[in-house]
Parts: structure tokens; C-alpha cells; sequence
């Protein structure tokens, strides 16, 4: 067989033609084949695991008093704290906004010594326990802290407590979510493009602004939505730091507590808002994290 022979018999092979006399084939594997054949010793856990996650939500949806929910939803003292809850998170969202994203820039496009130190320092509010974290802010902004008592002997203005107290708290415990999000979206994101903006004359606040703010507003959405849903749900760094005061401090979480020693079928419907807008905000990034994997 000629050595032109040997090169036509490897093209009819590799078309998909006769494959006899060329060797033992590959088979690709199929792509359910790694579900198959599940070891029991992992299996069991897994199933353990899964229904120790998903059985006290079947419980709450199951000791729901739906026959009463539309009352015990709009009774006024669950209103107030819904009220309460969505204007103070809202504004959270937007403290976090205003000083998150600069924060993320500052540490995904600029060097400077000790940028891993406060990057540590961003995220450690994600591991604090949010009462050290109340308790932190009160010695930072109470009338009598570092620098509270600055702003209530100066401008008389005295943050525990207070409305303003419980968008502090929650701001402090959110702000890491949307900063975590947008750095990791503009490192994923070409610097080159803010680059050569600035090669044509733009300054780097306008190649921020027209340039790589519309890049990573997705990663801005995602962590804004992941701000407002754990500002939304905090309740140790709020109660230390703003109590529980209803009408002023008295957020779901806090009446969900407070409901739960008077008024159970109450504290189970301010928990099934809660749980609805935790699945709402996880069905709304479930396409990122998709994307994402």
C-alpha cells in the first residue's frame, strides 16, 4: 500500500467513511453518563443534607395560616414594619450604590501597598456577627463614639436609634455584597477599552462614566439586588445599634422576633414575605449565576 494510499484511507477514516483496520476507537462519553452510578455513601448524606435544608421551610409553608394571612398582612403593625423595612433597605441599596461601586473600582483597577489588607477589611462584615457589628458601630457613631460625638456636638445630629440609624446598620452589613459583585465584574471586564478612551482625550472620571459603567452594569445590577436582600433581612447589627422601636427602628426581621413571643400566626406571615422575596432574588440572579457556570 502506497504512502498515497495510507493518507486516503486516514481522509475516508476521518470523514466518517469505512474505519476498519484503523484501531481501536474512543467512545465519547455520553453526557448523562456522570449521573449514573451515584456512591451510596454520598448519595445518603446528599439526601440527608437537602432535607435538612428544605424541611423547615416546608414547615413554615405548612403552619402558614392562610386563611387569616390577607388580616395578619395588612394589620397596621405588620404594615409599618413592611413599610419600614422596604424604605430602609431601599436606601441602604443606595448608600451602598453611591459609595460601593467607587470602592470596587478603586480596588480592581489601581495599585497602591496594602490593597489586599482592604480588600480583607471590605469583606469582613460578611463574616462579622452582625451584632459585633452593631455593637462596632456604636462605639464608632453613638453620641458618646469616635466620631458620633462629633456630629452630635457640631451638627447635632445623632444616628442611633433612628430611622437613619437602622439605613447605617443595614448599610454596613450590605455594602460588601454589591462591592464583592462589581469588583469581580470589572476585573472580568478590558481595561483596554477604558484606556483608549483616555488616549482620545476623555478623562478617566468621563471613561468611567461613558465607558465602563455601562460595561459592568449588570454586575452593578446583580450586587445592588443582593444589597437590598440582605439589607432587607438584617436584624443583629439593627437592633444593637437602632433597637426596636415601632414605627422608627422596627423592621420585619425585628417584628418577625417581637411577633413571635405575642403573636405567632404574625410572625409566621411577616416570614412568608420574607422567604417570597429571598426566591424572588434568587430567580432574578439565576440567570447570571447561569451564565456565570
Amino acid at each position: 500500500m502506497t504512502e498515497l494510499d495510507r493518507s486516503g484511507a486516514a481522509t475516508e477514516v476521518l470523514a466518517g467513511g469505512d474505519t476498519r483496520g484503523a484501531g481501536p476507537r474512543r467512545r465519547r462519553a455520553r453526557p448523562g453518563a456522570r449521573g449514573r452510578g451515584v456512591p451510596l455513601p454520598l448519595l445518603v448524606p446528599a439526601l440527608v443534607g437537602l432535607a435538612f435544608l428544605l424541611l423547615p421551610l416546608i414547615a413554615l409553608l405548612v403552619r402558614a395560616p392562610w386563611r387569616t394571612l390577607p388580616e395578619q398582612l395588612t394589620s397596621p403593625e405588620v404594615w409599618q414594619a413592611l413599610q419600614l423595612s422596604l424604605i430602609c433597605a431601599t436606601a441602604a441599596t443606595a448608600v451602598s450604590l453611591v459609595l460601593g461601586v467607587p470602592l470596587a473600582w478603586l480596588l480592581a483597577r489601581t495599585e497602591f501597598p496594602g490593597r489586599g489588607f482592604v480588600r480583607a477589611l471590605v469583606t469582613l462584615p460578611l463574616v462579622l456577627p452582625p451584632v459585633v457589628g452593631g455593637v462596632a458601630l456604636l462605639l464608632a457613631l453613638g453620641r458618646n463614639g469616635v466620631v458620633g460625638q462629633l456630629l452630635d456636638s457640631w451638627f447635632g445630629i445623632t444616628l442611633p436609634f433612628t430611622t437613619a440609624g437602622v439605613v447605617v446598620a443595614e448599610s454596613f452589613v450590605a455594602m460588601p455584597f454589591l462591592v464583592i459583585s462589581v469588583e469581580g465584574t470589572l476585573r472580568a471586564a478590558d481595561p483596554r477599552f477604558e484606556e483608549a478612551a483616555t488616549t482620545l482625550g476623555a478623562s478617566r472620571f468621563t471613561a468611567f462614566r461613558r465607558v465602563t459603567l455601562p460595561l459592568i452594569m449588570p454586575g452593578i445590577a446583580a450586587g445592588a439586588v443582593l444589597a437590598w436582600a440582605r439589607a432587607l433581612g438584617e436584624f443583629g447589627a439593627t437592633i444593637t445599634f437602632a433597637g426596636n422601636f415601632p414605627g422608627r427602628t422596627q423592621t420585619m426581621p425585628l417584628a418577625v422576633y417581637l411577633a413571635l413571643q405575642n403573636d405567632p400566626a404574625a410572625a409566621i406571615a411577616l416570614s412568608l414575605v420574607l422567604l417570597a422575596v429571598s426566591i424572588a432574588v434568587l430567580a432574578g440572579l439565576r440567570d447570571r449565576w447561569m451564565t456565570a457556570s
